[in-house]
C-alpha cells in the first residue's frame, strides 16, 4: 500500500512538473512574439523545473524501464551470467550517483555558506539547486529495488526500451490500419459497383417494358 503511494506520488510530481515547464514555455512564447513583452523570471523558472523533471523522470524510467540502453551483447548472454551482468551494472550506477551526491552536497553546502539567491527569483540558490541531492538519492533507490529484484530472481538484467522492436510494432500497426482502409474503400466501391449494376439493370428492364408498351399501342 505505502509502495504504491509512492509510485503513485512520483507519477504526479513528474506530470506536474511536465505541465509546469509546458505551461511557462508556453505563456514566454505568447507574451514575448504576440505581445513583445515578458516576465523575467520565466526563463530561469523554465530551467529549474527542467531539471527537476529531469531528475525525478530519471528514476521514474528505471522503475519502469524506459531507458534505452545497448544490450545486445547481454541478450547473447546465459541467464547466469545476464543477471551477473546486470548485478555489476548497478554497482556502477551506485558509483556514479555517489560521485554525484557527494559533489552536489559539497556544492550545496557551499552555496549555503555564502547565501547566493537565484538571479531572477527571490530564493536562496541552494533550495533550488535541492533537485541534485534528491534526484541522486531517488536512483539510488531505484537502483536497490533493481538489484533486489535481480538477486531475488524476479528479474534478470535492466529492462531496457527496445526502439527497434517498438518502431516495428509501430509499422505493423500502421499498416495495419492502412489494410483496414483500403479493405473498407474497396467493399465501398464494391457496393457502389453493385448499386450501379442493379441501376443499370432496372433502367434496361423499365425501357424494355417502355419499348414493348410503344410497339403494342403500335399494333393496335
Amino acid at each position: 500500500m505505502v509502495v504504491r503511494f509512492i509510485h503513485k506520488l512520483e507519477e504526479n510530481i513528474v506530470a506536474l512538473l511536465l505541465v509546469t515547464m509546458t505551461l511557462l514555455v508556453f505563456a514566454e512564447v505568447i507574451m514575448r512574439f504576440v505581445f513583445s513583452t515578458g516576465v523575467t523570471w520565466i526563463q530561469e523558472a523554465t530551467l529549474y523545473t527542467a531539471a527537476w523533471f529531469v531528475l525525478f523522470g530519471a528514476s521514474y524510467g528505471v522503475r519502469i524501464g524506459a531507458h534505452i540502453g545497448v544490450d545486445v551483447v547481454v541478450k547473447l548472454l546465459p541467464e547466469p551470467l545476464r543477471r551477473l551482468a546486470g548485478l555489476l551494472a548497478i554497482a556502477l550506477c551506485f558509483v556514479y550517483c555517489a560521485l554525484f551526491l557527494l559533489g552536489s552536497w559539497d556544492y550545496l553546502q557551499l552555496m549555503h555558506m555564502i547565501g547566493i539567491e537565484m538571479e531572477d527569483i527571490a530564493i536562496p540558490k541552494w533550495m533550488a539547486m535541492m533537485f541534485m541531492p534528491v534526484g541522486f538519492v531517488l536512483l539510488v533507490i531505484r537502483f536497490a529495488e533493481l538489484g533486489w529484484a535481480i538477486l531475488t530472481g524476479k528479474q534478470d538484467g535492466f529492462h531496457l526500451a527496445d526502439e527497434g522492436k517498438e518502431s516495428m510494432h509501430l509499422a505493423e500497426e500502421l499498416q495495419q490500419a492502412a489494410d483496414n482502409v483500403k479493405a473498407e474503400k474497396d467493399s465501398a466501391d464494391q457496393a457502389e459497383d453493385s448499386d450501379n449494376a442493379k441501376g443499370s439493370d432496372q433502367n434496361g428492364a423499365a425501357k424494355n417494358n417502355q419499348d414493348k408498351s410503344d410497339n403494342q399501342g403500335a399494333d393496335k
